[in-house]
């Protein structure tokens, strides 16, 4: 079985998935993390492996950027691969002062200025969160970890290069910790699907000093947020 954006067959994707925006993101952590590593997607080189971490089967797949790309490979994961839980691992701005560079978010919720939930048809609003069981584990390990987290609402946008420029202090005033472009498609479709999911992000950048990493430093050295979703994979 495959699909327009999947060429795996049955049974070559495990029931979690971790997804970080990056297909080489995927590949990374795919080569210094699985054992016995067979890659099964390359359609559109959205990368997508399977291995296994600490003999536990785990799928590691790109899902590109934006809510319409997540939504597509969500989609298909959970409906056509039996997939039950996605780990969404990306990177953000931070939002707040007190959230810095390289911070760790746990995304309790997601906001969005985008329309995704209007093809449910529902009578208002439809507040996308994250699994709470996922939820949970990625604190307590946040903790025995001691790395630097925390954990809230964020903002998944459809505008990198907004006209509004005052957009981020806007989603900041309503206690939103860092933007993004992903995560309320993914709640949503794990919604709709009764699955699971939850997102990890990796501070890249902060809208209020203006520090920033490079892409060779996203791609390779988040390896925190990477070690705990595989922890809870």
């Amino acid at each position: 079985m495959s699909t327009p954006h999947n060429q795996a067959q049955r049974g070559e994707i495990a029931k979690t998935v971790l997804m970080p925006g990056d297909p080489l993101r995927a590949k990374f952590l795919a080569e210094n993390y699985l054992e016995d590593v067979k890659q099964f997607n390359t359609v559109r080189n959205m990368l997508g492996y399977t291995g296994t971490y600490k003999g536990k089967k785990v799928s590691i797949m790109g899902s590109g950027m934006g809510q319409p790309s997540i939504g597509i490979y969500s989609y298909e994961l959970f409906h056509y691969y039996g997939v039950e839980a996605i780990i969404r691992i990306g990177s953000c701005g931070a939002l707040q002062e007190n959230v810095h560079l390289r911070d760790i978010i746990i995304a309790q919720g997601a906001c969005t200025d985008g329309n995704f939930a209007s093809q449910y048809e529902l009578p208002g609003t439809f507040s996308a969160i994250s699994s709470f069981d996922l939820l949970e584990k990625a604190v307590a390990l946040a903790k025995q970890k001691k790395v630097s987290y925390h954990v809230g609402n964020i903002i998944a946008s459809d505008v990198f290069y907004h006209a509004d420029k005052d957009s981020d202090k806007k989603w900041a005033s309503m206690g939103c910790l860092g933007v993004e472009m992903e995560s309320y498609a993914l709640f949503a479709t794990a919604a709709y699907f009764k699955k699971k999911a939850l997102t990890l992000l990796t501070v890249s950048d902060s809208l209020v000093t203006k520090e920033e990493t490079t892409a060779l430093e996203r791609e390779k050295t988040f390896t925190a947020m990477m070690e705990i979703a595989l922890e809870i994979a």
